[in-house]
């Protein structure tokens, strides 16, 4: 009976691993859909042409467009990271694709993402979150790294956690977006204002669960500090 049980929940510990693969690959290839509408640069198409009061400013069109094609290598290098299999089988691959995340979000997407914080919809409201979400990104992003050449894995793995739960802010904030207009039909700023910090918040919850649950056991069982 307790064999029957075990190998039930392994079967649905790795069916749910595939499951939520299979998601974000599907997401991510909404994002690149998304990303491919300026392609080539062109400040007159999609989510820009609500923002015509800045897409005057130089620098907002430089930040807007390092943001959007940079963040899908972000996307993509954290799904090979994330991957347990990658990760133990080719691990040249997983460093590599580590570097790359950690670079850049803390030196291209990060910075980028806080210049258009500072002009996003919602008011002051909503430009608190979105720079609050550029600035927790690069912070994460640099204390899981810091962790790793020290030598911590388990520390490393948390912050890493925490990182990636805001790199997929771009695929929750436009989910909380669809959800909140079919089932409220909230007025616009509204709507700006609530996805600005739905987006985000949520998943940062998500994934202190997880490392409460899973990492977080490890540090308490060698009675280290609280993470």
């Amino acid at each position: 009976m307790q064999k029957n049980i075990m190998t039930f929940s392994a079967g649905v510990k790795k069916t749910s691993h595939w499951l939520w693969y299979i998601a974000l690959l599907y997401f991510s290839y909404l994002m690149l859909l998304i990303t491919l509408q300026y392609v080539p640069i062109n400040a007159d198409v999609a989510f820009l042409r609500v923002k015509t009061d800045v897409t005057g400013l130089w620098y907002y069109n430089v930040a807007f467009f390092t943001h959007v094609y940079s963040s899908m290598f972000v996307l993509l290098a954290g799904i090979i990271q994330f991957s347990s299999f990658i990760r133990t089988r080719f691990i040249p691959l997983h460093r590599w694709s580590g570097r790359v995340y950690v670079a850049v979000i803390i030196c291209i997407s990060g910075p980028s993402g806080l210049i258009m914080g500072f002009y996003g919809n919602g008011g002051w409201i909503g430009q608190l979150a979105f720079c609050l979400l550029a600035m927790l990104w690069i912070w994460f992003t640099w204390k899981g790294f810091f962790a790793i050449l020290s030598g911590d894995l388990i520390l490393h793995k948390a912050w890493m956690y925490r990182s990636y739960a805001l790199t997929l802010s771009a695929i929750s904030l436009r989910l909380w977006k669809f959800v909140l207009v079919y089932l409220f039909e909230p007025k616009p700023m509204d709507l700006y204002q609530l996805v600005a910090w739905l987006g985000w918040t949520g998943n940062l919850v998500i994934a202190e669960v997880f490392i409460y649950f899973t990492i977080g056991r490890l540090y308490r069982k060698r009675k280290s500090i609280v993470i």
